[in-house]
């Protein structure tokens, strides 16, 4: 590609709106163009990064047998009903009605069309296992759309959904595609950890579930995981344990300590002497469940804090929140003072299994301006519960106590789940197995955002001067810097250029009438894997060309003769 023929253009400044990394380098290196909030338009070199990222994709959903399909985007609000979801989706689904008064959606999803499809086509156990992909537009109305193409409102991804007829298939079959979304993105050249995760309302309580997260410092997700122990978790998800903590044994009289206007755990634990761990840190949540509210007294350590996602499937809850103020008023409860002592007739309360419920703790003595020293809950509280309630983080040890944690941020890229028979039975899709009963088969799910991809390579893969392409996903291979103004020299280069794509490498050759400052800020700015400079004197003088590679930024000089296997062994190595 010679860029003078070409429409590309950078910018200097960093968009005020941009916040992360690949936000602002896909805007100034001219990738995207906003149309709209959470709306960009993929430019040219874009679009050739995505089809690279589409074409790894297919090869590997290929090779386990995985057919490519294309679900409309517009779906039919009839599908959405029968299986519940119309009215469950919340505003992030964009409803309308067409000319036919027929109520329609952008689909944010696929599992209803691909179910449709499914019932239609197969009705027999023999053509079982079986799995459908494909690569499409979807558009979630997000009320605050940021972060460039990590959280638009519409976006290109993979989705992929398996059919199988007993969980021990569905396994074999989850299995293989986890498979294939580690070479997927080894293939890619990015660095990701595959990672436990909760399936939310998608899967039942025995699906298997896990994300795939690109490592990268900015991103929105936490990983807690052991190298050693083999393990990695989201944190939502993630199962661990507190060691080496000493507790108060040895305790006393229930006694109330006067704390003035120290409604914090570290304010109290610092007028007691205690470490925040000897307290109890009190709170008070709403439940929502079958349209009915009641409020729980949770109970953690006074340096932990509770995990929301925890709580919710622990109670089989549709929404856990804090209680609002108005209600902590409704029920006597003195917001900063808050226990389990003398807690609301009938009120739930639970401990967290981190909670040594032998110990002595400092803890709200429910009245304004006041806590306890020494409450013990298996002695001062009459009922209540244990779960595990915490959320972990560096430091905590995995279940079996052998091994730390540590954290790492990731952005998710991917996310493969089981869905069991959520759909099958809902939208009452029926297979005969061999004994000619009819059963609901199981159903696994596959996603992979793709153009989420191209961002989070930009987040694990860039410097202060621009983005660091991994070789599989760079638009192109090099970038030919021409720096000279002769007919002659312009002729040499045409003729380089041209023999750098008859040996097959992709090559985008910047012709342009610019100085070399402003092409080598360009450059540095695309990120391709390595540079050619073409430079007028230079060649003159000693016939050579230089042979930058991006990541390392190290030089190298080579004779025009000697390029094409240079740059060939360069690129083989990256």
């Amino acid at each position: 590609m010679k860029l003078s023929k070409s429409v590309w253009q950078t910018y200097k400044e960093v968009p005020a709106e941009a916040e992360i990394p690949s936000h602002q380098l896909m805007v100034r290196a001219g990738l995207i163009h906003k149309l709209g909030s959470g709306l960009y338009s993929y430019m040219p070199f874009a679009m050739k990064v995505i089809k690279k990222i589409e074409g790894i994709i297919r090869e590997e959903l290929d090779a386990i047998d995985s057919q490519e399909v294309q679900m409309t985007v517009v779906t039919p609000s009839e599908l959405w009903k029968e299986s519940g979801r119309w009215d469950k989706m919340g505003d992030e689904m964009l409803r309308c009605t067409d000319k036919g008064e027929r109520e329609i959606c952008l689909s944010p999803t696929n599992e209803e069309a691909i179910t449709d499809i499914f019932r239609k086509s197969v009705k027999s156990y023999k053509s079982l296992p079986t799995s459908l992909y494909q690569i499409n537009t979807k558009f979630r109305d997000e009320l605050r759309p940021r972060f460039g193409l990590m959280r638009a409102r519409e976006f290109t991804m993979k989705d992929a959904y398996s059919f199988h007829m007993d969980k021990e298939c569905l396994d074999k079959g989850y299995a293989e595609f986890k498979g294939a979304y580690e070479r997927i993105f080894t293939r890619m050249g990015l660095k990701f950890s595959a990672v436990e995760a909760d399936a939310g309302n998608m899967g039942s309580g025995d699906s298997q579930t896990h994300e795939f997260q690109v490592i990268a410092d900015t991103g929105e997700d936490t990983i807690i995981y052991s190298e050693a122990g083999s393990y990695a978790a989201n944190v939502e998800k993630a199962q661990t344990i507190r060691k080496g903590l000493e507790f108060d044994l040895t305790g006393g009289e229930l006694k109330e300590v006067h704390t003035p206007k120290m409604a914090t755990i570290a304010d109290v634990c610092e007028f007691l002497k205690k470490p925040q761990h000897q307290s109890i840190k009190s709170l008070v949540y709403t439940i929502t469940k079958e349209d009915k509210s009641e409020e729980v007294l949770l109970q953690v350590l006074g340096d932990d804090e509770l995990n929301p996602l925890k709580l919710k499937n622990a109670l089989g809850a549709e929404e856990v929140a804090p209680a609002l103020e108005h209600k902590l008023k409704e029920l006597g409860l003195p917001k900063g003072f808050i226990g389990a002592v003398n807690a609301p007739k009938g009120m739930r309360i639970i401990f967290d299994k981190a909670i040594s419920l032998d110990a002595f703790y400092a803890t709200g003595a429910m009245k304004e301006d006041y806590h306890f020293e020494n409450f013990n809950p298996k002695r001062d509280t009459s009922e209540y519960e244990v779960l595990d309630l915490r959320m972990a983080k560096k430091g905590d040890f995995t279940e079996d106590g052998q091994f730390e944690v540590d954290e790492k941020r990731g952005v998710e890229v991917g996310h493969i789940f089981q869905l069991g028979d959520k759909y099958t039975q809902s939208m009452n899709v029926n297979i005969l197995d061999q004994n000619g009963k009819t059963k609901n088969p199981l159903m696994g799910c596959y996603g992979i955002g793709v153009t989420r991809v191209m961002a989070a390579a930009i987040e694990q893969n860039h410097d202060e001067n621009g983005i660091i392409w991994p070789k599989a996903l760079a638009p192109f291979d090099i970038y030919f810097a021409l720096i000279g103004k002769s007919e002659e020299i312009k002729e040499t280069a045409t003729a380089i250029y041209e023999e750098m794509k008859s040996e097959g490498l992709e090559v985008l050759f910047d012709d342009r009438k610019a100085g070399p400052g402003f092409k080598f800020k360009d450059s540095d700015l695309l990120g391709l894997p390595l540079r050619v400079v073409l430079g007028e004197r230079d060649f003159k003088e000693s016939g050579n060309l230089e042979v930058v590679d991006r990541r390392t930024n190290e030089k190298t000089f080579v004779k025009k003769e000697e390029l094409i296997a240079k740059l060939k062994e360069q690129l083989s190595n990256l």
